[in-house]
C-alpha cells in the first residue's frame, strides 16, 4: 500500500511532530558563573562527596561534561544545593585542570586506563619490611606510576622490628628516594605518625600499597579520630593481607596543614599506560647522556649511549641500573 501520494513532495505529507529533533544543536554550554569551587573528597556509584569551603557536600556529574569523570583529589566547580544538608545533591558543571596524576591498569595486558588519585603531590608507597614480604616489584611499578604522573615518591617501611630495612634500602638507594621506616610499637605510641607527618605538613599525599602492610593504620593515626577507616590483619594461611579500603578517600591531615588520600590495598599494578620513555624523566642527571642515543631508543638495548656515557664517569653506574630495573617492570609480574 502506497503511503503517500503520486508526488512524495506534495504539500499534503504528514510530517510527525518531534520538538526534540527540530530543537537547534549547539556546542555551546553554560558557563554557570556562579558555581562555587570543591574539592572531591570520594566517589561511590556515580555519588561524589565533596568539600566546599567547610561544608561537605554530595553531589553527581552533570550530563554536559560527557564521559569525564571527576576522581578523589580533583578541583571542581558545582551548583545547586551546596547547603550539605540531608537528601540534598549538587551537581558539578567543571573540573579543573589536574597537576597531576596518578593510574594504573589492571595488568600490563589491559588497555583501560583507570585514574586513582588527581592533583596529588606525592606517593607514599608503604610496605611491610616482613609479614607480608615486601615486594619490590610491585614498589618499582609504584615508583614508575609517579614519576609518569608527577608525583614524588616517598618509601614507608613498617614493621622494622621484624626484620631489618637496610637490604631494602640499599635497592633503592641510588634513586634518592626519601623514606621513613617506623615500627609496630610506634604506631601504637603515635611516634611513627609523627614520623611520617614531617613529609605530609602542606602537602596532598597519596597511599598506596599492598593489603596487610599497615597502611591503613597509618592514615587513621594521621587524620582525625571521628575519620578512622575499618583495618583488617594478614592472613596467616596466604600470607597475605585481607581487603579492608575498598574506594579511595581523602582525609586531612589532624595536625598541620595538608591531605592524605587512603588507596584500596593493590594485588596488582599494571602500566600498560606508561609510555617507557617518560621513566627517564625522572633521572634528570642521566638526561644529558642520551643525546648519543639511537632514534627511539628504549635505553635498555645494546646500542644505548648511556653505556659509555657512564663508564667515562659522568654518573653512578646504580643510577643506570635503577632506570632499567624501572623500564623492565612492565615485562614482569608484580610477585617474580
Amino acid at each position: 500500500m502506497r503511503r503517500y501520494g503520486k508526488n512524495p513532495d506534495e504539500d499534503d505529507i504528514r510530517q510527525r511532530p518531534n520538538p526534540k529533533g527540530n530543537r537547534p544543536r549547539t556546542n555551546i554550554r553554560p558557563k554557570h558563573e556562579d558555581a562555587s569551587e570543591g574539592m572531591v573528597l570520594t566517589v561511590d556509584r556515580g555519588r561524589l562527596t565533596c568539600l566546599v569551603e567547610d561544608r561537605v557536600v554530595l553531589a553527581m556529574k552533570a550530563r554536559e561534561l560527557g564521559r569525564k569523570a571527576a576522581v578523589v583529589g580533583d578541583q571542581v566547580f558545582l551548583v545547586g544545593d551546596l547547603s550539605g544538608k540531608k537528601d540534598t545533591l549538587a551537581r558539578i558543571v567543571r573540573i579543573e585542570k589536574r597537576r597531576s596524576v596518578l593510574r594504573r591498569t589492571a595488568d600490563d595486558d589491559d588497555p583501560y586506563e583507570r585514574v586513582v588519585v588527581a592533583n596529588a603531590d606525592q606517593l607514599a608507597v608503604v610496605t611491610a619490611l616482613a609479614d607480608p614480604e615486601p615486594r619490590p616489584r610491585l614498589i618499582d611499578r609504584c615508583l614508575v606510576a609517579a614519576y609518569d604522573g608527577g608525583l614524588e615518591p616517598l618509601l614507608v617501611l613498617t614493621k622494622s622490628d621484624l626484620a631489618s630495612p637496610d637490604e631494602l634500602l640499599d635497592t633503592y638507594r641510588a634513586l634518592g628516594i626519601r623514606y621513613v621506616v617506623t615500627r609496630r610499637d610506634e604506631l601504637a605510641s603515635g611516634y611513627a605518625a609523627d614520623l611520617v607527618r614531617e613529609y605530609l605538613d602542606g602537602r596532598v599525599t597519596a597511599f598506596v600499597g599492598h593489603s596487610g602492610v599497615g597502611k591503613t593504620t597509618l592514615v587513621n593515626a594521621l587524620v582525625p579520630d571521628d575519620r578512622h577507616r575499618i583495618t583488617g590483619a594478614v592472613n596467616a594461611v596466604t600470607g597475605r593481607g585481607r581487603h579492608t579500603t575498598t574506594s579511595a578517600l581523602a582525609l586531612p591531615l589532624a595536625k598541620g596543614d595538608g591531605w592524605v588520600i587512603d588507596t584500596p590495598g593493590l594485588r596488582s599494578f599494571g602500566l600498560h599506560h606508561v609510555d617507557p620513555s617518560r621513566v627517564i624523566l625522572a633521572f634528570p642527571d642521566l638526561m644529558p647522556g642520551t643525546e648519543g642515543c639511537p632514534r627511539a631508543c628504549s635505553h635498555d638495548e645494546p646500542d644505548c649511549a648511556l653505556d659509555a656515557w657512564v663508564a667515562e664517569g659522568h654518573a653512578d653506574p646504580a643510577r643506570l641500573y635503577s632506570l632499567r630495573r624501572l623500564l623492565a617492570t612492565r615485562e614482569r609480574r608484580e610477585g617474580d
